[in-house]
């Protein structure tokens, strides 16, 4: 129903790989991807927050691998995943390998803290003979202590002398299934990193604002950096980081990829900030339908309105939607009026038609 017209993005060119079935780069639509904040050796909670990302629409899943304990348990959870699985690596090559051997579909690893180059040649002969992809991730806290003396600090040109650096001892040892990152907690340093990064690299780029704060801060952060660099065709997959459970992470990130045209999925809310006008209730609607909504995958654009300024003419716009009056509401299905209620008996109503338009569209896909 929605007559949005967006921005025509060209994207950045760059080569395809895969991470289990999931294609990276070129063409493909941005991947969405987030990480467990589970014991990784906790097989049992770390497979349902798993299955939990997975249903929210999370395409990629990172997890942490402190110690071989954890390493060792990447098979069973492997085995329980829909969705491929990643291992986060630092420091210790061993677990890198093990890692791989136990399954997994890709590691992310900084080359520059692994433990010299024997370590790392040993890492990637494995990655090379499994044809496993190696995401090389380079943060502002972790730059090498010659690179940050050159540039005095972690500036976006030293993030990108790092990550060149780090993919060239990768490469020079033959294996090029690689994606890059290169993450500041600095949103204007996060994006002119990557903009200079574009120009030197045809390797998939995974993009995000390390360690961008809780729900609102890091919402912002996140969604201004990113955002700006997807708009300018830049990054084929990401995650939203946030001190906030992963699930919402990925709602999060889907919010940013449908406002800058590049992904469809689950419902667009469109609600009114209220203003003196407003004669209902419009704060505990307009968050009951969001709740209820967050269990939607199928594109759909909904309209929760207050008042009769702008509310009839948004809601029109909508595949469903309600314009408030004093005490009651008026239905807008496919543009045209539906009916009107009582305001008590508005909410319910309202989510009837939001029912029959998704099974209208489920049976006609079927």
């Amino acid at each position: 129903m929605s007559h949005k017209q967006y921005i025509n993005i060209n994207r950045h060119k760059t080569r395809t790989i895969y991470v289990g079935n999931v294609p990276i780069g070129g063409t493909h639509p941005v991947v969405v991807q987030s990480m467990t904040n589970t014991d990784t050796r906790d097989v049992s909670a770390t497979s349902r927050q798993i299955a939990s990302l997975t249903e929210a629409g999370c395409e990629i899943v990172r997890v942490a691998v402190p110690d071989m304990d954890a390493a060792m348990a990447l098979s069973k959870i492997v085995k329980a995943s829909s969705v491929p699985i990643i291992a986060d690596i630092h420091f210790d090559w061993r677990l890198a390998v093990e890692a791989m051997r136990q399954g997994v579909h890709g590691i992310r690893i900084n080359p520059g803290n692994i433990g010299g180059k024997e370590k790392l040649r040993r890492v990637v002969e494995v990655a090379q003979s499994m044809g496993i992809p190696i995401r090389v991730g380079v943060n502002a806290g972790s730059l090498e202590k010659d690179i940050r003396k050159k540039y005095q600090g972690a500036t976006p040109e030293a993030l990108v002398e790092s990550a060149m650096r780090n993919v060239e001892r990768v490469a020079e040892l033959g294996h090029e299934l690689i994606k890059i990152s290169i993450k500041s907690s600095d949103v204007l340093t996060t994006v002119a990193a990557y903009r200079l990064l574009a120009k030197k690299t045809d390797f998939p780029l995974h993009i995000g604002v390390t360690e961008a704060g809780g729900f609102i801060p890091g919402t912002v952060k996140s969604s201004v950096a990113l955002g700006a660099l997807l708009m300018e065709g830049i990054g084929d997959t990401l995650r939203v980081s946030l001190t906030r459970p992963p699930e919402e992470e990925v709602r999060v990130a889907y919010e940013i990829l449908k406002a800058v045209g590049l992904r469809e999925h689950g419902a667009e809310i469109i609600s009114c900030p209220t203003c003196g006008r407003c004669e209902i209730d419009l704060f505990p609607l307009a968050e009951e339908v969001e709740r209820r909504a967050a269990t939607i995958k199928e594109p759909v654009t909904l309209a929760v309105m207050g008042c009769v300024v702008n509310g009839p003419g948004e809601a029109r716009e909508a595949d469903v939607g309600i314009a408030g009056g004093k005490g009651v509401g008026i239905i807008f299905k496919h543009g045209k009026i539906s009916r009107k209620v009582k305001e008590e008996e508005l909410l319910d109503e309202f989510w009837k038609e939001v029912e029959e338009i998704l099974e209208e569209r489920r049976g006609g896909a079927s």
